[in-house]
C-alpha cells in the first residue's frame, strides 16, 4: 500500500468517525427531548387523575345533598308567631287555621321528597360509561365511548375533557383497564375478581 493510499484511508476513516459523532449527538438531542416530553405528559396524566377523582367526588357529594335535602318542609312548617292580643281576642280560631296549615305542609313536604329523589336517580357519568363498556370485549377509544353514551343518553352532554378525566379516574379506582395501541389511549372494562389486582397494575403504568 502506498502512502498516498494510506492518506486517503485515514482521511476516510477519520470522515466516518466524525460522521458518526455527529449522529450519536443528534440522537442524543432527540432522546432528551423524548425524556422532556414524557414527563410533561405524566405531570399532565397525573393532574388529569387527580382532577377526575374530585369531579366524582364532587358528583356523589351533591346528589347525597339533594337525596337529605328537606329545606321546603322545614320552611313550609316554620310559621310567624301569632300576636299575644290576638290569642286573647279570638282563642277559638287558632285551631281551625292550624289544620289547613298541616295539610299544606304535608303536601309541601311529599313533593319536597319526591323531587329529591328523582335528583337521586340521575345516574353517575362513570356507571353509564361502564355500561357502555360492559357491552364490547375490545378495547374501545374515549372518543367512541362518548359516541355510544350520546346516542343512548341524549340527555347527558359531556365534553369530550370530561368525558376522558372520568375513564381516567375509573383507571385509578381500577374499575377499568387502560390500553395504549401507538398513539392511541384505549379502554375495556375489569371484572370484578381482577379488580383488585388490576388497581395495582393501573398504578404501576400510570
Amino acid at each position: 500500500m502506498t502512502s498516498q493510499s494510506a492518506s486517503a484511508l485515514r482521511s476516510r476513516y477519520v470522515q466516518q468517525a466524525a460522521s458518526d459523532l455527529e449522529e450519536n449527538r443528534r440522537l442524543q438531542k432527540e432522546l432528551a427531548e423524548r425524556i422532556k416530553m414524557l414527563k410533561q405528559e405524566e405531570a399532565l396524566l397525573s393532574d388529569i387523575i387527580t382532577l377526575a377523582g374530585r369531579y366524582e367526588s364532587l358528583a356523589e357529594r351533591q346528589e347525597g345533598f339533594a337525596d337529605s335535602s328537606r329545606l321546603p318542609e322545614q320552611v313550609t312548617h316554620e310559621r310567624p308567631a301569632e300576636p299575644a292580643n290576638r290569642e286573647a281576642a279570638a282563642p277559638s280560631v287558632k285551631p281551625a287555621s292550624h289544620r289547613p296549615a298541616s295539610g299544606r305542609s304535608a303536601s309541601a313536604s311529599s313533593t319536597a321528597q319526591s323531587g329529591a329523589k328523582g335528583k337521586s336517580r340521575q345516574p353517575l357519568l362513570g356507571d353509564l360509561l361502564m355500561d357502555v363498556l360492559r357491552a364490547h370485549d375490545e378495547p374501545r377509544l374515549a372518543k367512541e365511548l362518548r359516541d355510544e353514551l350520546l346516542d343512548k343518553h341524549p340527555d347527558r352532554k359531556p365534553t369530550p375533557q370530561v368525558v376522558r378525566n372520568t375513564l381516567e379516574g375509573l383507571v385509578a379506582k381500577g374499575r377499568i383497564r387502560r390500553h395504549k395501541q401507538q398513539r392511541s389511549v384505549m379502554y375495556t372494562l375489569v371484572e370484578s375478581a381482577d379488580r383488585g389486582h388490576t388497581a395495582t397494575e393501573a398504578e404501576v403504568v400510570g
